[in-house]
């Protein structure tokens, strides 16, 4: 990992396969985008290069679109929005597993513009989601969770797929998070018995509790327009919810509080917690790409210690590193020292403000820089 300081003085052999396995750039492009740009730019410069994409995602929002450019088939389905007004929401599927991505149907995206509704949105259209999924024939899902707007633990996700939650006086609780400390009672007896049959696993890139200062609201809560008394009744009505439910060992594992607390109510129902972008590595059939690959090249947006953290360009250098693969970054901003990138396995990392020291032309023009900075990495690497 020499040359991480970013000197681009090439110490291997030049590439002559090239594996383009990016996340998006948030706000200026997807996944899918940034791996047609870097081709671009490679191609520019190495018009006969093999270059092979492979968007990649973390389980958060773009989890379908980087499944579909996979080679899963898009399915659409009308599910109710975080608000309860109908959205058309997607999932992937591909020889028995689905990919479900919970950002589709209650993500900050489905929300209007400026607008947030932390003690009230709800997840239930998630659990419509995953019903399309059954329904569909799904022996396996993926069930990517991340860039939600919700806070209700699950709650809505839970209810459309069967479950009762009820309040003293026998009315079903209403939607949010906020509600559940009205809970008095939680039935699970009518939950779509299907989930037990099928391999249930919960993608998450976060691994925090349900609640406390860890937890769902404390952390992300702020995020969704949570004001800190917004935070402080959302986790303890999380708390009394998992108290209802006889679930607390539950509410303290790893995920419970990933998306909200969504990953407290998917553990409920027998789902594993597995890391993200190692999930979706595997959905993706990464492993086979690596084989075929001298370079990799990943990113995203920010480089930041967030990415340290379970982002995918972390889990696509590790990966890349223990297949003896050198990789290289791309991403808008670079917040990570030389060292670290190293650390990480990424040999360097090109940023578009070192062609564009402008941020906001960087992410309007993302597009045409990202392919200048891809000559860049093909000069240095490939020529």
């Amino acid at each position: 990992m020499a040359d991480a300081a970013g000197s681009g003085t090439r110490t291997t052999p030049s590439a002559q396969r090239v594996l383009v396995a990016a996340d998006k750039f948030k706000g200026s492009l997807t996944a899918v985008e940034v791996a047609e740009r870097v081709t671009a730019g490679l191609r520019r410069v190495r018009p006969d290069l093999r270059v092979e994409a492979l968007p990649v995602a973390d389980g958060g929002d773009g989890t379908v679109a980087a499944a579909v450019a996979a080679g899963f088939e898009r399915h659409e389905v009308r599910v109710c929005g975080p608000l309860g007004d109908e959205v058309t929401a997607a999932y992937a599927l591909r020889d028995g597993t689905a990919v479900v991505e919970m950002a589709e149907a209650s993500g900050l995206q489905r929300l209007p513009e400026g607008v947030f509704a932390p003690l009230t949105a709800s997840t239930y259209g998630s659990g419509e989601l995953l019903r399309a999924a059954l329904d569909a024939g799904a022996r396996s899902i993926v069930f990517g969770v991340g860039g939600s707007a919700t806070t209700d633990g699950g709650a809505g996700m839970l209810a459309a797929l069967g479950a009762r939650f009820l309040t003293a006086s026998g009315e079903p609780v209403g939607p949010g998070g906020a509600a559940l400390a009205e809970v008095a009672t939680g039935d699970l007896s009518g939950l779509d018995p299907r989930l037990r049959a099928v391999e249930f696993v919960l993608a998450s890139d976060v691994d925090n509790p349900l609640t406390g200062p860890k937890g769902a609201a404390a952390v992300y809560g702020p995020q969704k327009g949570a004001s800190p008394e917004d935070v402080e009744r959302l986790d303890a009505a999380l708390g009394h919810f998992a108290e209802v439910l006889d679930a607390g060992a539950v509410a303290a594992s790893p995920g419970a509080g990933a998306a909200g607390g969504i990953g407290f109510g998917a553990l409920l129902v027998g789902a594993r917690f597995r890391p993200g972008i190692e999930v979706m590595l595997d959905v993706l059939g990464f492993a086979a790409a690596l084989e075929r690959a001298d370079l990799v090249i990943t990113g995203e947006g920010s480089l930041d210690e967030q990415t340290l953290h379970g982002k995918a360009p972390a889990g696509v250098a590790a990966a890349a590193r223990a297949a003896g693969r050198d990789v290289v970054a791309v991403c808008g901003r670079l917040a990570l020292a030389p060292e670290v990138l190293g650390r990480a396995g990424m040999r360097r990392a090109y940023a578009l403000t070192d062609v564009e020291p402008d941020v906001a032309k960087c992410i309007a023009d993302a597009g045409p820089i990202l392919e200048r900075t891809a000559e860049r990495i093909a000069q240095d690497y490939l020529s």
